[in-house]
């Protein structure tokens, strides 16, 4: 049945006209972008499949187009749409981030590096760096490298953090394994950078392990 055929209260347009956006399942939410689906499928449908295949939207929105368009009635024009909704998503999330205290809003700061992490195949490290009013100044990769290993300097962190003025910073680097669990190894990085950065008056509030839709803190775990 098309969608047009459903009792106007159930349609994904008229359902967040009425609701608004989150009363909408994923799905619905999904369909409204898609706009329509193939033979036999309704949009709803269609983007139901899309969550089945990859167990979450930001599985979706990181997928490879490849990866994509391998379910039925997707192609590239509609892998384009999604990668345009995923990166307005991040840019507004970046944009609210350099306007306020992120300490005071700190579920958006784990937002945000879900959305830049998650979905990475490859290991990256990356440094928020804030004002004195922990609103963010710049955000850089700094590092990257492979599934299980990346090389983090020290000096040129502080370089960085000195270049943007920064009066504190927030690591984040991402775990593709899946698992979001520090190691050692990433305990004796954070303690060695705060060592360094402390020489020139520059705080770290915290240090964020991401691995697909599940962030660990530092400064939770009573580690930094």
């Amino acid at each position: 049945m098309a969608i047009t055929d459903w009792p106007e209260g159930e349609r994904p347009r008229e359902k967040l006209q009425q609701q608004g956006a989150a009363a909408l399942s994923d799905a619905e939410l999904l369909a409204i972008f898609l706009r329509v689906g193939v033979t036999g499928k309704s949009a709803v449908d269609l983007a139901r499949d899309l969550l089945k295949a990859f167990g979450s939207l930001n599985a979706i929105f990181t997928a490879s187009p490849e990866a994509i368009c391998q379910v039925n009635g997707m192609g590239r024009s509609k892998y384009v749409q999604l990668q345009a909704i995923f990166e307005m998503s991040r840019r507004a999330l970046a944009e609210q981030m350099q306007e306020r205290d992120v300490l005071s809003s700190p579920q958006q700061v784990r937002d945000y590096l879900c959305l830049r992490l998650g979905g990475l195949t490859r290991e990256v490290f990356v440094v928020l760096f804030l004002d004195a009013q922990n609103r963010v100044l710049a955000q850089d990769e700094l590092f990257s490298g492979t599934l299980t290993q990346t090389s983090v300097y020290p000096r040129e962190v502080v370089k960085r953090a000195l270049h943007h003025n920064a009066a504190s910073v927030i690591f984040a680097h991402n775990h593709p394994s899946g698992i979001a669990e520090q190691s050692r190894a990433d305990e004796l990085l954070t303690n060695a950078l705060k060592q360094a950065l402390a020489l020139v008056d520059i705080r770290v509030l915290d240090h964020f392990v991401v691995a697909g839709n599940n962030i660990l803190s530092f400064a939770e775990r009573g580690l930094l």
